[in-house]
């Protein structure tokens, strides 16, 4: 279930949103989730906590707690998925990092960090809440509430102006150099503020949204000549490029796959070889060289 947060904190959050145990058999599976240059923060408040894996070989993975935060990033990674589990969350937009977790977004890109590690004892604190709440819309509202006495509690401004701004202008389809002229602000200047606020360089964040657009375009009739197109892209072998960069498959993969939500793609732990044309494999990526998480 996802919605709209409440009103008072639309500047800081884009979604909030909670996840149930699916119903049936669950197979062991890994989940890809792609990158959106936004941050997370998640309670996981039933099964066993956060589970990612370091590469393509790894069978173990990482254990990351309960309770964390996602920064922005520019690959997908994946998680494990095998077990049901019953998480809450929010998709925080720019300038949340600070408003919330006390620190610029730019400190946690490419990473997940205990939300302990962030708000100390308030952390478990806030968990133990969100535990007895007694039905999933009530683990949103008291999710919110939890956001909104940190506002309250400290300085909540939103992203810089020029940031809000940029963001603005990058929707509207101006290209970065515009968007660093019109801003009033050095080259270097726009560039320190837009990543403590995203925290992602302005040129990466622009081609994440560039991406962003080509999922919907590849659950739909367009062939791929017209995604690119459609997205902004070159040309076909540009879009290609770009996808895999960012999702470590190619659209034709991401099209077979057929994923259930846009940003999160399940893949099965007895995925076939690279060589086997029956099913999409993808790679980490970590295999690529990526910073890590």
């Amino acid at each position: 279930m996802q919605r709209a947060p409440h009103p008072l904190l639309a500047r800081f959050v884009k979604t909030a949103w909670v996840s149930l145990p699916a119903a049936g058999d669950v197979k062991p599976a890994r989940e890809h989730v792609l990158p959106t240059g936004l941050m997370h923060l998640v309670f996981r408040l039933s099964g066993p906590g956060v589970r990612i894996f370091d590469h393509a070989a790894d069978g173990t993975g990482r254990q990351l707690g309960q309770a964390l935060v996602g920064g922005p990033r520019a690959g997908f990674y994946a998680k494990d998925v095998g077990a049901p589990s019953h998480s809450v969350g929010v998709q925080l937009l720019p300038g949340a990092a600070q408003a919330l977790l006390g620190l610029p977004a730019d400190e946690l890109a490419g990473r997940h960090v205990s939300l302990e590690d962030l708000w100390g004892n308030h952390a478990e604190l806030a968990r133990e809440q969100l535990l007895a709440a007694a039905t999933p819309q009530q683990a949103l509202r008291r999710l919110e509430a939890l956001l909104l006495q940190r506002l309250r509690a400290g300085p909540a401004q939103p992203a810089h102006p020029v940031v809000m701004q940029a963001l603005r202008q990058f929707e509207a389809g101006m290209g970065v150099e515009d968007a660093v002229a019109r801003s009033g602000y050095s080259h270097r200047q726009f560039i320190r503020l837009f990543s403590q606020a995203v925290g992602l360089g302005p040129k990466l964040y622009c081609r994440l949204q560039r991406f962003q657009k080509t999922l919907p375009l590849l659950q739909g009739p367009l062939g791929l000549a017209a995604v690119a197109m459609e997205a902004g892209y070159s040309d076909q072998p540009h879009l290609s490029r770009e996808f895999r960069e960012f999702a470590g498959l190619t659209p034709e993969q991401y099209r077979l796959a057929r994923p259930a939500s846009a940003n999160h793609v399940l893949v099965p732990r007895s995925c076939a070889p690279p060589s086997s044309p029956s099913r999409p494999h993808v790679n980490f990526v970590q295999d690529r060289g990526a910073a890590g998480l």
